[in-house]
């Protein structure tokens, strides 16, 4: 209706993946202030800080801090659970599958690596790992999101 009518809208909502979906540009609140402003793949894809990092996108982006970030030269890294490969072997992180969601098109694995706590990843498909099941897992290259101690986004 509104494309149709050639008109201007604000739509207000605290619904993210509502927000993604209908807007041509999106403006991230935190307290009143204004964390990011722009497209809702630009937010996605090159959040400005950890609060953006953390809101935009669903299953949420995993953030890391300690040793497995400052390996990167960063405070905390970001990856989003679409950028992380699963194998039986090798890989950047050891873990052990402590949930596997089966949801017919994509799986959902929450893996417990150790300095890292839990990561979320999502597998297209499905992949018939249970809880329990020792996994290793790899960030995809030029995926990984950095952020210094202030929390703002670190070139890639």
């Amino acid at each position: 209706l509104q494309a149709s009518l050639g008109t201007t809208s604000i739509y207000v909502t605290h619904d993210q993946i509502e927000a993604m979906t209908m807007a041509d540009k999106i403006v991230v609140l935190n307290a009143g202030r204004i964390e990011q402003v722009g497209a809702p793949i630009d937010l996605y894809d090159r959040p400005a800080n950890l609060f953006v990092a953390g809101f935009i996108g669903s299953p949420k982006m995993n953030l890391i801090a300690g040793p497995p970030a400052n390996a990167r030269g960063a405070e905390t890294i970001g990856i989003r659970p679409e950028h992380i490969a699963v194998s039986g072997e090798g890989g950047d992180w050891a873990g052990t599958v402590s949930v596997a969601e089966h949801v017919g098109s994509d799986t959902f694995l929450y893996v417990a690596v150790e300095g890292a706590g839990e990561l979320t990843v999502r597998v297209v498909g499905d992949i018939r790992l249970g809880v329990g099941a020792k996994v290793h897992l790899t960030p995809e290259p030029g995926r990984i999101h950095r952020f210094d101690a202030n929390g703002k986004a670190m070139p890639q």
